[in-house]
């Protein structure tokens, strides 16, 4: 699926942009992958982690990156979350990465990340801002959702609904060796 299916209007974008605190939006599991051909900009980006560090994308270049959109209440993200801890391990020095909050406040999204032993950082997004920005490159359309970004900074996979660890290693592995 080309990258030009962007301009589907995105439910979670819809959603963030109305602010009105519905729960989530169930993925189906599905998993995209973009061929190299068929991947658009990198993506640009500058946040505030929830520490206050501001990253911005520009140095993620010769890096894979994991996004992973949640929030502290959503049961699939509760479900994945171990997963993806154990996968940012195992990939440490090769692949970076990070959570995209879009409803917690810092103290709710830290006691999550301490009953789950996640050690990753996480973006801030209450406001939208990072779930909106991405819709200019893969709609997210479910919370949870996983981009994995190539090494140029392009989606390369997006997983809507719980990433399953063996897919989500597969998509990270391919990724690495490009």
């Amino acid at each position: 699926m080309p990258l030009a299916a962007c301009s589907v209007e995105d439910p979670l974008a819809k959603q963030a942009s109305a602010g009105d605190n519905k729960n989530y939006i169930a993925g189906d599991g599905s998993v995209t992958e973009y061929e190299p051909a068929q991947r658009g900009e990198p993506v640009q980006l500058a946040a505030k982690l929830f520490d206050g560090t501001t990253v911005d994308s520009a140095g993620w270049a010769g890096k894979v990156t994991v996004l992973n959109f949640w929030y502290a209440a959503c049961a699939p993200c509760r479900l994945e979350a171990p997963a993806l801890q154990e996968l940012s391990q195992e990939y440490k020095g090769q692949a970076q990465f990070y959570g995209v909050n879009i409803r917690d406040e810092i103290r709710t999204a830290e006691a999550f990340e301490r009953n789950f032993g996640v050690t990753y950082p996480s973006f801030a997004d209450k406001n939208g801002g990072i779930l909106l920005a991405m819709t200019r490159y893969v709609p997210p359309q479910a919370v949870p959702t996983t981009l994995v970004l190539d090494k140029q900074g392009r989606v390369a996979a997006r997983i809507l609904g719980v990433a399953d660890k063996g897919t989500l290693k597969a998509l990270i592995k391919d990724a690495v060796a490009e």
